[in-house]
């Protein structure tokens, strides 16, 4: 048995906008999302087109889900087939981000991709009669500004919040629901196929089935000692999530109180090779030096945000490194926020990442040293030559090579956004 005295236990939510493009589209359209037929497809031009997101009503009525082809929906005159608006959908994304951070601090929130969050919120239950009531005033307030639809699971740790989601308050009447560690024997063990618990795949079921482990309960009696022989670190994970343990902490506390420059981006993709995140790192290292220098500053802190998907267990991480000489040099950036990188990465799916450069100063005030060695002073100017050109020409007059690789997303932001028409 699990001495869960032993761990801690927060008050955790995990906020879920219920087929967030889909809901978007129908409250554009004056439609009512729980209601309507709605589909958003790649490119209604295109019989094969995919299905990016379907409203409830079709997914029920006309079994119609995310990755559906274009042929497959019916010729009914009651569902209704849109484009993505990928920009309106970022947007309101980044503003029920900072509808959250009026009620929890932005060190406790952790996006975790478009449509999903984490909030924790022990350090405000003084405001609150229970946590039950700041997840449904959460509820409320998106219903009411954005007239969206979300579901909210609340559990004493990430993963817990995350079962809860996933297993019961989507189906649940009022769409929120609440777990305890003391709930996982009546209502995580009996879950069947076991990939139906958050991070097992298909594969690793085929190996556990093999093992004779078909239910989360039989995993959680299962031998530890044997589960990390086979399948190591992950089998030890795996156990000890089959018992609702999780340690993973929420996204590292932003940098307050200090003039800084940064950019982060939500991916519209999982990113899972290291050349791909590397090209997007890259590119908002170039945005972030713009900026810098459209202010005529430098900085010495460098700071690199990378989150995991949500089908990874862990947030991600957030490190920072305080260079020599202050910089407003894209190429300088990078390089640290790839040192950073390769420290700290442990080859897990990437959906979000961020660069911010701090402890500012003004570009004047850096001295010139008589043997500039690594040419720094060109590099500098040549940084501002490149913003004269965008500024005088527009975003579109120049890209680095990356921004035309697989994993490059300069291009699609500066016409279409994350492939699909703005």
């Amino acid at each position: 048995m699990i001495d869960y005295t032993k761990f801690p236990r927060h008050k955790i939510l995990c906020v879920d906008m219920k087929s967030f493009y889909a809901s978007i589209s129908a409250v554009m359209m004056g439609l009512d999302p729980l209601e309507c037929y709605l589909a958003v497809v790649g490119n209604t031009e295109r019989q094969g087109s995919v299905v990016l997101a379907a409203s409830p009503k079709l997914k029920q009525d006309f079994k119609i889900k995310t990755g559906s082809r274009l042929f497959e929906i019916p010729n009914d005159p009651r569902i209704h087939i849109v484009n993505p608006k990928m920009d309106t959908f970022i947007n309101v994304s980044t503003k029920i981000t900072q509808l959250f951070y009026r009620y929890v601090p932005e060190c406790d929130v952790h996006t975790y991709s478009i449509d999903e969050s984490f909030l924790k919120v022990d350090g405000v239950m003084r405001m609150w009669n229970s946590v039950e009531e700041i997840a449904e005033h959460i509820q409320d307030a998106i219903m009411r500004e954005f007239g969206l639809p979300c579901t909210i699971g609340i559990g004493d740790n990430m993963l817990i919040s995350k079962l809860a989601l996933d297993l019961e308050s989507k189906k649940a009447p009022n769409g929120i629901v609440r777990w305890r560690y003391e709930d996982i024997p009546t209502k995580l063990w009996p879950v069947r196929p076991i990939s139906k618990m958050w991070g097992i795949g298909k594969r690793m079921e085929r190996n556990l089935n093999k093992m004779g482990i078909f239910t989360v309960g039989a995993l959680a009696k299962y031998s530890l000692e044997t589960l990390e022989k086979k399948f190591g670190i992950m089998g030890n994970q795996i156990f000890h999530h089959a018992w609702g343990i999780d340690l993973s902490e929420l996204g590292a506390p932003v940098l307050q109180g200090q003039v800084s420059y940064g950019k982060s981006q939500i991916l519209l993709r999982d990113y899972t090779t290291k050349d791909e995140i590397k090209a997007v790192i890259l590119e908002i290292c170039e945005e972030v030096a713009k900026r810098t220098r459209d202010h005529n500053k430098v900085g010495r802190t460098i700071s690199l945000g990378i989150g995991y998907s949500k089908e990874e267990y862990s947030g991600g991480f957030h490190r920072s490194k305080t260079i020599e000489s202050p910089t407003n040099i894209t190429m300088d950036i990078y390089n640290t926020c790839i040192e950073l990188f390769n420290t700290c990465y442990q080859h897990k799916t990437v959906r979000s990442i961020s660069v911010t450069l701090s402890k500012i100063e003004e570009d004047a005030n850096q001295q010139l040293t008589l043997f500039d060695e690594r040419g720094l002073e060109k590099k500098r100017q040549l940084g501002y030559v490149m913003d004269g050109i965008r500024n005088k020409y527009g975003s579109k007059a120049l890209f680095r090579a990356v921004s035309y690789t697989k994993g490059g997303t300069a291009l699609y932001r500066a016409g279409l956004t994350g492939g699909h028409r703005s």
